[in-house]
């Protein structure tokens, strides 16, 4: 059987074509990270259809649990097939999503449109971007090409808040769907078709990093493993928990955000302008995702994490006080400069500790713990909201799964199971 997933027609023995994937997995989710502007459609779906802030939480949770799962069979699609078919397919979804969500005013209609088809689509071009990108490139590169290419799902609110927020204002909620669902089926299908792996046998030119960093010290520069984990092995090892774990809490702090940023800064300072602020938590967010994939390439991919849950945990403390423009502002773009941090430094942490052969399904498994927690985080912020009619609470329960996250980091490094190609039988061979 052929491997469509290592063959090209036109093979490639260099990298250059390496940084053409690189920028168009980045463009992809540049148009998928429409996701991010759900807080300035939500308000708008407040004022205009009367929705309360659970129901509006819905479609954008649902829209993360799909996104979320389908990471799961999109990954392991693309690690079979490769990842141009399987990212033109997220362009179809997300396009259709968008238009069906836009064709009625109904909370179902929004939930399968936007929650289950976009959902869909946007999982589907997640999963093919960042793996097809960093094969083409050495370990100590993997930090760099895995925040580079994320960060096109980050900055995607500095274009999509304002013009969401333009659409909206002339031509109403349903015409808007209709408008971007267009533009987004369009421009991730002709994207799509610069995805590919490199060619059998290639092998990335530049510096492998050190084979033995990131096993026996915390803050070691990092390099994968020698052995390539399947899942049945991944979720055998402690490590694939920790990290999981870990995912939840963090994810789940800024999705939290995220979703209600635009209320968060009408509530607390009286700002309606709150796509504003959906653009600079989104450069923070993008920012964050570069930064920090480039840190844990030099200090480590456990360090980069305790300091990002630590520094965030502080930050959603303080936000209960927080009432002026400057220190929204402020806080919008910090906030979302951790919460990229963790989009780059969580999958450059699977292929160090799991290997890149079947990365694409790994990573796929892992990410479904950010589906619990934009599930968890908007759906409990929007209870709290309508009990209490603020925050805060909300706010104080980040805080303290964020510092719960960060102790995790300590007991959190690559597995050492695998010499030989057995993992965690300990047990069973006690009892032989």
């Amino acid at each position: 059987m052929s491997n469509r997933n290592a063959s090209s027609p036109h093979p490639v023995s260099h990298q250059s074509y390496g940084w053409t994937v690189t920028f168009a997995g980045t463009g992809i989710n540049l148009a998928l990270g429409v996701l991010y502007a759900w807080s300035i459609i939500s308000k708008q779906i407040n004022k205009e259809w009367g929705w309360n802030e659970t129901q509006t939480a819905l479609p954008y949770s649902v829209a993360i649990a799909v996104f979320a799962l389908m990471m799961v069979p999109a990954g392991r699609l693309q690690d079979k097939f490769g990842p141009r078919l399987v990212a033109t397919l997220g362009g179809i979804f997300c396009g259709a999503g968008f238009i069906v969500a836009g064709l009625g005013q109904s909370l179902m209609g929004m939930i399968i449109g936007f929650g289950i088809l976009a959902g869909t689509g946007i999982g589907c071009g997640y999963a093919s971007a960042t793996p097809a990108a960093v094969k083409w490139f050495p370990p100590a590169r993997t930090g760099l090409i895995a925040g580079l290419v994320v960060a096109g799902f980050g900055l995607a609110s500095v274009y999509i808040a304002p013009l969401a927020n333009y659409l909206l204002g002339s031509f109403g909620i349903q015409k808007s769907f209709m408008i971007l669902g267009g533009s987004f089926l369009v421009v991730v299908v002709l994207l799509s078709q610069l995805l590919k792996n490199p060619p059998a046998g290639y092998k990335a030119r530049g510096n492998p990093g050190n084979p033995h960093s990131g096993v026996k010290k915390k803050g070691a520069t990092p390099a994968p493993v020698a052995a390539d984990y399947d899942w049945h092995e991944m979720i055998r090892t402690p490590q694939f928990y920790l990290l999981w774990v870990m995912f939840v809490f963090a994810s789940g702090a800024g999705l939290m955000i995220i979703g209600k940023l635009a209320k968060i800064v009408d509530l607390q300072a009286g700002i309606k302008a709150g796509f504003i602020f959906v653009a600079l938590l989104a450069v923070g967010n993008a920012g964050g995702r570069i930064v920090a994939g480039v840190l844990s390439d030099k200090i480590g991919r456990t360090w980069t994490m305790f300091i990002v849950f630590v520094f965030q945990a502080v930050l959603m403390f303080m936000l209960r006080g927080l009432d002026t423009y400057g220190a929204l502002f402020l806080a919008s773009v910090l906030i979302g400069f951790n919460y990229g941090a963790n989009l780059s430094v969580f999958p450059s942490a699977v292929k160090d500790y799991f290997g890149m052969k079947n990365f694409g399904l790994n990573y796929g498994l892992v990410f479904t713990a950010w589906g619990v927690g934009g599930i968890l985080g908007p759906v409990l912020s929007g209870w709290i909201f309508d009990t209490s009619k603020n925050f805060n609470n909300a706010y104080l329960i980040a805080s303290l799964c964020l510092l719960i996250a960060a102790g995790l980091t300590f007991m959190t490094g690559a597995p050492k199971e695998k010499a030989e190609g057995k993992i965690l039988h300990k047990a069973a061979n006690k009892a032989t």
